[in-house]
Formats: structure tokens, sequence, C-alpha cells
């Protein structure tokens, strides 16, 4: 008997734009409504978007290779990103940040080249974190209110924004020029005499003057008044990374200093701790717990800087370097932040597994990067250095905090997920897209670019080729094909780039309107990857379901050969899915025109799969 349900599995295509139509994927509208959705962040470097200059020449001017500005991102540009499947925007370098150009005239002091990384600056190296960089308005002295008029027609687009805070440093040369009325700069109050003291904000090497580290020329050899050799900086402070040299290594994070939290030199907690339970408290309770505690003023700065920019509608943050900060600070920030508003995104880069729980449960994160697991897994298989089944493992290790490691395969720090250094080609990048967005309830996260193949080939400068710079002024060839001349309709994009952009376009909206990618996960390597006869190596197949909706995700990493099998679905999932003996159809929610059957006979489901190379379906019972 032919019985029809709804199931997912998921195979990503090499040609998918000849297997299915490219429009957006038309959702099954009278699937019960769930509370809780995926959601997509879409991360975009502020400065690269909106630049049109196609020149790029290596270390250019604004006036050679030109800028993006916050009025680049207008409602068409948006509703096209809406569209793709974005829930947040993350605008990446957006306050305001050391830079080399003169902006004297609306009261910026010049910044020296020889603690800048690039011509651009590093978006990691804070000036003024109550204002934001003037390179990315039409009229600098009204900066500010350009950036408030963008964060007004995002959310008026239906999106969120996600603004950095970098906690761990800031530039070398702060000026808080824009401190709202009593807020002191960094460093204003501190005893310099002193290596350490808890309220300062800086750790300083006494009695030694800074000296500029053995580094490549600046602005590559250009000539600058101030490149002489020299920085005013006395005592020397630590630097970002750590170090405690006066003169920094050049592999240092030399344009930045530390900042003191309250952690002693000899690693020492000089603060209150939280008590044993706080883990499974609720962040009412852990701003509760702050309320009457003691604090380092490094705290109180950052929290206020926080919600200074909570009260200009931004709905989240990224946080830089989170796990060089005590997650002790992030109880109290984040709490704040959350007592302010509840729904707050917070996301964080933490990369050692071993401290994940402690900065989602005592310091209150929302999501950290599942770099070191998912990520660095996903990029070994496709490079052929392993082989997906350990994708099953990192699930199972991570199943109680799954939903908290952030998924994503292209970002501002890593290789472009195109470029030779990492998949080769944009297609050979779909299954692992596939999986990255549908293995977890996690939030996924996609680089501007990405869903047009940008490979990042280009030498920026100080920024070179496998990562888009951020640290010079460059153009972005795919993105702004896609742009093209502010159109943003991809007028210019080749028909494979099309296709890429609309595969991407699919598989996102499918996922922010998935019941079952919310709910439960099990592996089916096990039952085929040793039985199976044409169950490829590169072959990795698992289930994901909900109440209302059941999924198969089934994916082919090998970019070179198809692989035909009968893909066995164990009895336990069978049960779990209350299914009788008998054939269901099973449909790519992906495409909508593959079509397979389900066989369940004696409680065990099997289904004939013909994938072909880097294929991935996503089939719907």
């Amino acid at each position: 008997m032919m019985k029809k349900i709804t199931i997912v599995a998921s195979i990503s295509v090499l040609l998918l734009a000849t297997a299915c139509k490219t429009t957006a994927m038309k959702m099954d509208t009278e699937k019960k409504k769930t509370p809780q959705k995926k959601e997509v962040v879409y991360q975009v470097f502020t400065r690269l978007f909106g630049n049109q200059n196609t020149t790029n020449k290596p270390w250019g001017t604004i006036e050679e290779n030109g800028v993006g500005k916050f009025n680049d991102f207008t409602d068409k540009a948006l509703k096209e990103i809406k569209d793709l499947g974005v829930t947040y925007v993350w605008y990446t370098g957006v306050p305001h940040h050391a830079l080399v150009r003169d902006y004297t005239s609306i009261g910026i002091s010049n910044d020296d080249p020889e603690v800048v990384k690039g011509r651009a600056g590093s978006p990691y190296a804070v000036k003024d974190y109550y204002n934001v960089n003037p390179d990315l308005a039409v009229n600098p002295a009204n900066r500010l209110q350009e950036f408030e008029a963008l964060i007004a027609r995002t959310h008026k687009a239906g999106m969120k924004v996600i603004i950095d805070i970098v906690p761990n440093h800031i530039a070398r040369k702060y000026e808080g020029k824009s401190n709202p009325k009593g807020v002191k700069d960094f460093g204003a109050d501190d005893d310099v005499s002193v290596e350490y003291k808890r309220d300062n904000n800086f750790y300083y090497i006494p009695n030694t003057r800074f000296e500029i580290p053995d580094a490549d020329k600046p602005l590559n050899g250009e000539s600058n008044p101030l490149i002489d050799g020299k920085f005013d900086e006395y005592p020397a402070k630590w630097t970002g990374n750590g170090s405690r040299l006066a003169k920094p290594d050049k592999n240092d994070w030399y344009e930045t200093v530390k900042v003191n939290y309250g952690i002693r030199p000899d690693g020492s907690k000089d603060f209150p701790e939280l008590p044993a339970d706080f883990d499974t408290k609720s962040y009412q309770e852990h701003f509760d717990f702050w309320k009457d505690k003691s604090v380092p003023n490094s705290w109180i700065k950052f929290r206020d800087i926080a919600l200074y920019w909570t009260s200009k509608g931004v709905d989240g943050f990224r946080y830089d370097m989170a796990e060089m900060v005590p997650y002790e600070f992030w109880s109290y920030m984040n709490s704040a932040i959350k007592v302010k508003n509840p729904d707050a995104f917070l996301m964080a880069e933490v990369y050692n597994p071993n401290e994940y729980r402690n900065y989602i449960r005592l310091g209150k994160m929302d999501y950290l990067y599942d770099k070191v697991e998912t990520y660095d897994h996903l990029k070994a298989v496709i490079q052929g250095k392993t082989w997906p089944d350990g994708l099953t493992d990192i699930q199972h290790r991570m199943a109680d905090i799954e939903h908290h490691m952030l998924k994503f395969l292209d970002n501002h720090d890593e290789q472009r997920l195109a470029s030779p250094e990492f998949a080769g080609t944009p297609q050979k990048g779909k299954p692992l897209m596939v999986v990255s967005a549908t293995i977890s309830s996690a939030p996924t996260m996609i680089y501007f670019g990405q869903e047009v193949g940008e490979a990042a080939n280009e030498n920026a400068g100080f920024g070179t080729h496998s990562r888009t710079s951020i640290f010079d002024y460059i153009g972005v060839p795919n993105h702004q094909r896609w742009m093209n001349g502010g159109k943003f309709d991809g007028g210019q994009l080749s028909a494979n780039e099309k296709e890429l952009r609309d595969f991407y376009k699919r598989l996102l909206n499918f996922t922010i309107n998935s019941s079952a990618l919310m709910g439960n996960f099990q592996e089916i390597q096990t039952a085929n990857r040793n039985i199976t006869p044409g169950y490829d190596i590169a072959i990795y197949a698992y289930t994901r379901w909900s109440d209302t909706q059941i999924l198969i995700v089934v994916t082919n990493f090998y970019s070179l050969a198809s692989s035909n099998f009968e893909l066995r679905i164990p009895t336990d999932i069978i049960q779990k899915w209350n299914l009788k003996d008998g054939t269901y159809t099973i449909t790519d929610q992906l495409c909508h025109q593959k079509t397979t059957q389900l066989r369940v006979e004696n409680g065990e489901g099997k289904a004939q799969i013909s994938i072909g190379p880097s294929e991935s379906f996503i089939f719907q019972l």
C-alpha cells in the first residue's frame, strides 16, 4: 500500500541547476508551527559589502580601491539578504577602530601606521567604543546617525542586528571622543607605577618605554609623517595576545593592548567567583548575584558599552576571543544584557572544547563557534584527510550543548570555502553546507560572498589570498557581480554562480522553517557502513525528526563519482517514527523533483538511493 508522509532526506547535488527549478523552495504552510526555529546569521564585512570598485591594487587607498558605506545597505539589498533565508545580520567592523586616514577635521586623531595592521586597519583594534568607523559613513561627522539608520532599515526588513564587542583588547591608541557624560577613558585612572592592580584597565611594564616591533614595513614602505620608528607609550602595556614584552614580536597583536579583568599576573582571580551550583541558574539569578558585588573597573566599562549599543537597537553581539576573558565577567555582563533584552543573541569565539560548558552555563553565552569540532572535521573530510563518520562522535560528545554550537564554513578569520586552500570549488562545498546547516539545532552562519562562490584570490596588501582581507581597502569580485552596480539582483553572475546562490537560498529557507531540525538527531552510518553494498566511505547519513516532521539526510562528499545503494533505516528509528510496514513516498525538499520509496519490512526501512558527486537531497516522507 502506498502511503504519503513527510520525511526529509538531504543530499547535496553538483548539478542542482539541471535537477530542479532555480526558484526558492515553496514551504509546506500547513505544517504545525513551533515556537523555536533555526536562526541564520549573515556575516557581512561592512567596509567591503557595498564597494563597487574593482581596481584591487595591493595596499590601495580609498581613492584607488574604494570602500563600502552604511548607505549601501539599501532596502533592496536588505530584502535580498532576508530572502536568502537570513534572520540576523552581523555587521562586522562597525565600532570605530584604528586606521590610516586623516579625519582630524572632525576631531579624530591620526593613528600611527606602525601600530596599525594594513591601511584600513583591524576591526579588532577598537579606538572608540561609543562611535563607529568614519570610513563607513557618507558624512563621517554624522557616522553614528548613519549607522542608527541602518539598524532601523535592517529591522524594517525583518532581520535583527549583531555587532562586535572585543573585550580582551583595545587599540594601542584608544581615544574615547564620544564617551557619554561621566564615562572615563580606559586607563584614565590607572596606577601606571605597578604591573597590576585590580581596577587598572591595563597591565603595565613599569619604567619601560614601548618599542615598535621589527615587523614588515608599514604601508608597504610608503612615506608617512608618523612613520619614525617610535610610538609614544610610557610605560609600555602588555600586548593584546598577552605578550609581556615592551617590544612585541611582529606576530604578536602589537596593534592592541590587553585589558585587565582582575586576573593577576600569576593567573589567580581577584574578584568574587560564582557559587558551585550556578551552572544551572538563570540569567536573572546571575544578575542578582552580581548586584552587591565589587567587580574590576573593566567589567563595568564593557557592561556599559554593551548596554549603550543595546539601547540603540542592536539585538546581539559577537564576542571576539571570549575565552581570553574569565567566564565570571561574562556572567556579569551577559546577565545584564539579558535583563534589558531577554532575546539578545550572544555568540562568542571559544576554541577550547574543555571550556565550552563553562562559557555557556556559567558565562551565559547563547552560542559558541563550533570550529575545532564540526568545522575542522568537515574541512578535513573535503580535503581527503579523513572520512565523515567522525561527525557522529562529535554530535554525541556535544549532545547536551549541541544547540549552542553555532555552525559555519566561512568567516573573516578562515580560508574561504571555495578557495583552493579549502574545498577548491563552490560545488565541492555544497555537501559540507548541507551537513553544517542540518546536523544540529544550532544557528547556521554564512559569510557574505560565500553564497556566490567567493574564493578570495586577491592579494590585498597586508592581507593575502584565500581570506578576504579585513585589513585593506579591497573589492570582493563574486559579491560585486551579485551587487551589479547597486541593483543587488545578481545581474553579472555566471550561470553557475546564480545556481549556487539559489542552492543556498533554498537550503537556508528550508532550515528556518523546519521543525525537525530543532528536534532529534540519530545517525544511520553504523547501520549502513559495513553491510550496505555501494555505500561509499564518502557517504554520510543521519535522521532528524520532530512530532510533525521526519528527515533523512544523506550526503556524498566525493566529487568525482556517483554511488548507488539501498539505504537502511534501523528498526529502533522506525519504531520511534511509528511507521508500520508498507511503502512510503519520500520527496526531496530542495528541488521537489526527486522522489523515491521508503519500504518498511519487518520493522526495518530501506530506500534505493542514487546519489551523484557532491550531491545532496532533502527528502520528506
